[in-house]
């Protein structure tokens, strides 16, 4: 079973969704002994980083997803999900899970594209995605391929080794990171189509321990 956490906000139905349709049983909880439990965790979030992680210590979640990692167990943050996995963001001046070092960064303002033109912020749209570390996780996953995005901040591991994956968008930004037994997406694959499913199998057979 894969636990996907519930922290009362984010794109949870989405995911489990996304999983039925693959095959791959899940459950959304925040139960501690249903996610130490599980065979792999998915953390999915939409919204602020100050109020993902105030949800999270509310509920406790915030220790087991620590402990959940500490374990070796395969865990996949999605977009917030994704960035408040670092030691902080920019986002509210929240300090975060502190599982990878490293902080997350607001766009920089004015945002402009190789012509000059604007670009708007929040990033929101289908964008590529350039491999810069063979993964597991990214197996299968071609030049062509895009993904869906909704995002004012982005992850900064602060070891160059922890980004799997950048995107253009103005600047060459991480948007798959991973350490250890644990990979991140600041993409949505669960709105992605084939190649975000394709990550999802993908995350659903990856074996860590």
């Amino acid at each position: 079973m894969i636990a996907i956490i519930d922290y009362k906000a984010g794109n949870s139905r989405s995911v489990e969704r996304a999983l039925d349709k693959l095959g791959f049983p899940s459950r959304i909880t925040n139960s501690r002994d249903e996610i130490l439990g599980a065979e792999r965790v998915i953390f999915p979030g939409v919204g602020a980083a100050g109020a993902a992680m105030e949800n999270l210590r509310r509920s406790g979640a915030d220790r087991v997803l620590r402990e959940a990692y500490e374990s070796g167990m395969p865990f996949l943050g999605i977009c917030v999900g994704a960035q408040v996995i670092l030691d902080e963001s920019e986002e509210d001046g929240a300090r975060c899970l502190g599982l990878i070092q490293g902080r997350v960064k607001r766009f920089p303002h004015p945002l402009v594209d190789e012509k000059g033109d604007r670009l708007k912020v929040p990033h929101i749209g289908w964008n590529g995605l350039r491999i810069r570390r063979s993964h597991p996780v990214l197996e299968g996953i071609r030049a062509r391929d895009e993904f869906y995005f909704d995002h004012s901040y982005y992850t900064v591991p602060e070891k160059a080794e922890g980004v799997l994956g950048t995107t253009d968008y103005g600047i060459d930004f991480p948007s798959v990171i991973g350490q250890r037994n644990l990979v991140a997406t600041q993409f949505h694959p669960e709105k992605s189509g084939a190649p975000g499913l394709r990550i999802l199998e993908n995350f659903s057979r990856w074996e860590t321990r």
